[in-house]
């Protein structure tokens, strides 16, 4: 008599979130999601349309996905953000400048409406890592801050403020991003602190904050001191041991994109994916086409099948994943034009409060002769959106009476002994999130308008203005400023006191 194999517990799709092509889905897709039983996707930009399309392209996501949906994405704040037709919030690092709990808290919350209102109940923000290097390529002002207390009291206010509004929140980058000079999804950062150095530092906020926070996502990251093999995401000893037994983190744990080179290059999708899961992950990102998705879902399954991934690791995690997906819906909350309005009015409210000056900054006389220092395009590096463009930039000097654009297709490329001396001002417009270098020691601009990274500020010796980002927000403040019309309240970093030194 032939026996009937019980209905397996673990569904491996159920522990997976995939990215999807377009702003609809197409056959193909809806297909591969049905048959693997996967229940989570993340959004990226090339799939907002308009705001009607992106929310009939998550109420059929949750046809497919079932009633327990996670339907997640990057909404930070500043240059990390998928939806720009919301109301853009300011950087972490803005709030960090404001350094206002309350205003943190109410950003939060205003980032989370909007996001219920499109359908979509899992933002990978905030971010916990302290940014204490300046030479960081790839994090910046997306953090709060260069110190763990700033770090968790305002990422903290700002994640309650989103719990309240019904948006689940993932804190990232677990143990901690800050302090390194690679990015991760071009190559595998090491960060070689001892462990007391890194419980001060580094994991100081992910402690402070872990039982506030629903998830947590790690980062790809060899930390040698507590695991000299494998990257915090593929460690035992990291999540298993230090997250989940030593601090008795119960939440959702989601590993950073398995595509990125960090680990793709080292491990390969579905090596990594088993060993994730193993390590004490619940859920891994795995981007790519519906055929890398495949090799990583049959990776799963035939670990759980053969034991190499034991079953009660895998019911486990879905548990987990069921109380995220239970507590935090996937439905879509109206969201009033007057509620829309006075959203935008505080996070331009926020970004104002964050402009910062250093060494003694001024805005130019409107009748001055301006000579405006602009790279023209800054396109996305598929983590950030794209910067502002040159004409945006120069909008901003309307009024002013005699300005004359110098638009490069590479800011980098400035010879300033080839600027003419004919008494104009030079003001040079940082638009771009890379670092100047040593070269630009001989650049010495009248006043350095600083759009998005503010360590330019150490690169450039001139007075600058810091808005910590081109949001909209961030332009209006900038143009008050120019204006006359605002104050810049904002606090320097302490690594950028030293530019307050002429």
């Amino acid at each position: 008599m032939m026996s009937i194999a019980p209905e397996p517990t673990v569904e491996p799709g159920a522990l997976m979130m995939v990215d999807i092509p377009g702003v609809r889905l197409d056959a193909a897709t809806t297909a591969f999601l049905r048959e693997a039983k996967i229940r989570a996707v993340c959004l990226f930009r090339r799939n907002f349309g308009s705001e009607a399309e992106v929310a009939l392209l998550t109420r059929e996501l949750r046809e497919v996905l079932g009633p327990r949906a996670l339907i997640a994405l990057d909404q930070e704040g500043g240059s990390v953000v998928r939806s720009t037709f919301l109301p853009q919030a300011p950087s972490a690092m803005a709030l960090g400048a404001a350094d206002d709990e309350r205003l943190a808290r109410d950003v939060g919350a205003g980032v989370a409406r909007s996001l219920r209102s499109l359908g979509i109940n899992w933002n990978f923000a905030p971010v916990l890592d302290v940014n204490n290097n300046p030479a960081n390529p790839v994090i910046a002002e997306r953090s709060f801050g260069e110190t763990p207390n700033v770090v968790t009291r305002l990422a903290g206010a700002w994640m309650d403020g989103s719990l309240h509004e019904g948006v689940a929140c993932c804190v990232k980058h677990f143990p901690g991003h800050g302090d390194t000079t690679i990015d991760s999804h071009v190559a595998l950062p090491t960060v070689a602190r001892s462990r007391a150095e890194l419980d001060a530092l580094e994991l100081a906020p992910f402690h402070a904050l872990r039982h506030a926070a629903p998830a947590m996502m790690t980062a790809h990251i060899l930390y040698p001191s507590l695991d000299h093999e494998h990257p915090a995401t593929l460690s035992r000893a990291i999540v298993g041991g230090i997250l989940r037994d030593e601090w008795g983190y119960d939440g959702v744990v989601i590993t950073d994109a398995l595509m990125m080179k960090a680990i793709s290059e080292r491990y390969g999708y579905a090596r990594a994916a088993v060993m994730a899961i193993a390590a004490g992950a619940d859920m891994v990102l795995a981007q790519g086409s519906i055929e890398d998705q495949r090799i990583t879902l049959d990776a799963l399954r035939n670990a759980f099948a053969d034991g190499v991934l034991p079953e009660a690791r895998g019911v486990e995690a879905r548990i987990r994943l069921d109380h995220l997906a239970t507590r935090f819906p996937a439905t879509c909350v109206e969201y009033t034009a007057q509620q829309r309005a006075a959203d935008t009015a505080l996070m331009q409210r926020a970004w104002a409060a964050g402009l910062t000056v250093v060494r003694g900054a001024r805005p130019p006389a409107r009748n001055a002769p301006l000579r405006v220092i602009v790279q023209a395009e800054v396109p996305t590096d598929h983590v950030a959106e794209a910067g502002v463009d040159g004409v945006a930039v120069l909008a901003q000097f309307e009024g002013f009476t005699d300005v004359q654009p110098l638009l490069l297709d590479d800011l980098s490329t400035l010879d300033w002994n080839a600027l003419p001396r004919d008494g104009r001002s030079n003001i040079l417009v940082s638009t771009r999130r890379e670092r100047y270098g040593a070269a630009a020691r001989m650049l010495r601009p009248d006043l350095h308008l600083v759009l998005w990274n503010p360590f330019q500020a150490l690169d450039v010796r001139a007075p600058a203005l810091l808005t910590w980002g081109y949001a909209d927000g961030a332009l209006a403040a900038l143009r008050a400023w120019l204006n006359g019309q605002a104050s810049a309240p904002g606090l320097p970093l302490p690594s950028l006191l030293e530019a307050n030194t002429p």
